[in-house]
């Protein structure tokens, strides 16, 4: 790796190889929609006490608009979380790899980037939806721009929630970007993931580029099952590492006990996927309702906020957009799915 890029120390890198909990950080508001910061570092540690190996933050589970200037709630929101997390992390005792959200186009990205390393931020979750028509050389010109200023964790956000198509040739080119650490697949389909894979794996990167799962409607298969990929030298398996996901900003403490059971089972040589099948089933369920998706995941962070307020985190359920709301029926289905997988 280049020298003149900037990489995240050795313990970030080790503990993203193993496979962490990384859940994307909701945003807690007060009923006139301004920053509750008890219950937002309260919510910090709530994950780090989950067992949790990093958090994300100023991602979509925050909510974009925290960057609007009515709003301003960018820079005190990536604070809170960067000050809970460095005054617990000693009596927790290990390293918490901090993700910041990178958005925008290049400037405001750049912005953002600057923001997140001056916070003490390890790498940047990468999104490329102001870039909606952009060519590949254009899209890898910005991501290139970027990693000189903070480690890049890629980010495949599917286009219902404001993401983008990304190319087999994009990943190709992607991952040869040196300080391009990890990349987050959520383009919430295992045809567009496989060949967002596929790419890495032309880059010649792939015992390299970490993957973590984003596919909050398939967590468990991405986890278990993974992608067979064909190469020059014959098949190999890529599984996810471990996840960036909204879905784990709730339930936090089995998805921390998920992921450790899912990794020592499939150290095992005769591991088989199957046996998790099952799991994979009820996980999907749930997230078909926490994340709204019969709505076009219209109450997606809404969802994630009532499930926080039931457990006593947040007081209501408010966005930042005053639209931004539950679905008629999303909470009485919550409460079934919780009440059959308990």
């Amino acid at each position: 790796m280049s020298a003149e890029l900037p990489l995240p120390d050795s313990a970030v890198l080790e503990s993203l190889r193993d496979g962490i909990v990384i859940p994307a950080h909701p945003l807690a508001l007060s009923p006139d929609r301004n920053l509750d910061e008890c219950r937002q570092r309260a919510l910090t540690r709530y994950y780090l006490d989950a067992g949790v190996g990093g958090l994300a933050v100023g991602v979509h589970t925050t909510q974009f608009a925290i960057r609007e200037p009515q709003h301003g709630l960018l820079r005190p929101v990536l604070e809170l979380a960067a000050e809970t997390v460095s005054e617990h992390e000693g009596s927790l005792g290990r390293r918490i790899v901090r993700v910041a959200g990178i958005c925008g186009q290049t400037e405001d990205a750049l912005l953002d980037a600057e923001l997140a390393r001056e916070l003490g931020y390890d790498l940047g979750l990468l999104s490329l939806s102001a870039f909606p028509d952009a060519d590949n050389a254009t899209l890898i010109a910005h991501a290139r721009r970027v990693a000189e200023v903070i480690p890049l964790f890629g980010f495949y956000l599917q286009p219902g929630i404001g993401g983008r198509l990304l190319s087999r040739a994009f990943f190709r080119e992607f991952a040869t970007i040196p300080n391009l650490i990890a990349v987050k697949m959520a383009a919430f389909d295992r045809e567009l993931t496989q060949e967002a894979i596929e790419g890495i794996e032309d880059s010649g990167r792939g015992d390299e580029v970490i993957l973590y799962t984003g596919n909050d409607n398939f967590i468990i298969e991405d986890l278990t099952e993974g992608y067979s990929i064909r190469t020059s030298s014959g098949p190999k398996l890529r599984r996810m590492a471990g996840g960036l996901l909204g879905h784990w900003a709730v339930w936090t403490k089995v998805a921390v006990e998920t992921l450790e059971e899912i990794k020592e089972t499939r150290a095992i040589d005769d591991f088989d996927p199957r046996q998790f099948a099952e799991l994979a089933s009820q996980v999907s369920e749930m997230n078909h309702f926490l994340f709204d998706f019969d709505n076009g995941f219209r109450g997606c962070i809404p969802g994630v906020h009532e499930i926080l307020r039931r457990q006593g985190l947040l007081e209501g359920v408010w966005c930042l957009d005053h639209d931004e709301v539950l679905s008629s029926g999303q909470a009485e289905a919550l409460t079934r799915v919780c009440e059959v997988y308990p």
